[in-house]
């Protein structure tokens, strides 16, 4: 898929229902009990912000097809200033599919207490980046 860069208003595109989505991610990934739980939820958190920033800057085309490309490839496409974090969130994107799936020796409490923080720390950039209002939960 090919990407047209175009910067509409944050507030027309969807933005801001994704940070607050984002936000919804980290409330559930801090009231889980168990890690697998805090880590999926937490990866999803930032995988809505890095949709926050795609659905303001990128727009399909029509053209050539290619393979599917993942938000996180998409991200730093449209977005080269976040392409350290779309390189640490795609790596993880394996655990967080462990986890999904409940096996529940795919991530370690610190894993993803760890997860939590960078994932609050990603949203709230990417509502800063976008001028969007950042959700409570990433903005403490």
């Amino acid at each position: 898929m090919s990407l047209v860069i175009e910067h509409p208003s944050p507030s027309n595109s969807g933005a801001p229902d994704l940070l607050a989505a984002a936000g919804h991610c980290l409330a559930a990934a801090t009231g889980a009990v168990r890690p697998i739980d805090r880590y999926a939820s937490a990866h999803l958190a930032a995988l809505r912000g890095a949709s926050a920033v795609l659905a303001v800057r990128a727009h399909p085309i029509t053209g050539r097809r290619r393979r599917p490309a993942t938000a996180w490839e998409l991200l730093i496409a449209v977005a080269p200033e976040l392409s350290e974090w779309a390189a640490f969130f795609a790596a993880g994107a394996s655990k967080r599919a462990a986890a999904q799936a409940g096996l529940t020796h795919a991530v370690t409490t610190r894993e993803a207490d760890d997860l939590m923080r960078d994932a609050a720390t990603f949203v709230a950039l990417v509502a800063a980046m976008l001028d969007v209002p950042c959700p409570q939960a990433a903005c403490l």
